[in-house]
């Protein structure tokens, strides 16, 4: 599968997905950093909740990797396309860490996820085993397709 194509089948599996009362990326890097709640609250009025392609090239996502550990659910649906894509284009670092090391609260971060969504998120983990870069994430990407993506 070329990149063109997968990026395709994220962006549409998560299309229309917005934030809603999720953490998002600015608010997660607040939490991050052990920001009060007034802090917090002032870095989610920074934080985009209506689409999240606009966050896709931005210098800033590299900055905020950090954040895939401290979203919830939603804030984990919202985004995740955005560090998925980015990590196509390699503008950023890949999300294979956050989507193959599944304990119990890593899988929580996923029961907001459709069906359309996981067979996306498997689509990009099948692509990164067809690709060298990832050589060694592979073990862990099987383990994960086989115990966890492709349920």
């Amino acid at each position: 599968m070329d990149k063109d194509h997968l990026i395709n089948i994220i962006t549409k599996a998560f299309s229309g997905v917005e934030l809603g009362e999720g953490i998002g990326l600015w608010e997660a890097q607040a939490i991050d950093d052990y920001e009060t709640q007034a802090v917090r609250k002032e870095k989610r009025e920074k934080d985009e909740k209506q689409d999240w392609s606009k966050l896709l090239g931005s210098p800033n996502l590299q900055n905020c990797h950090s954040s895939l550990s401290f979203f919830d659910a939603n804030g984990m649906r919202f985004h995740l396309p955005i560090f998925i894509i980015g990590s196509i284009k390699n503008e950023v670092d890949d999300p294979i860490f956050h989507l193959t090391n599944l304990d119990d609260y890593a899988k929580s971060k996923f029961t907001t996820l459709n069906l359309e969504q996981r067979k996306a998120i498997t689509a990009y983990l099948n692509w990164c085993l067809q690709n060298d870069e990832y050589e060694f994430d592979h073990p862990s990407i099987e383990r994960a397709l086989k115990e966890y993506w492709n349920e």
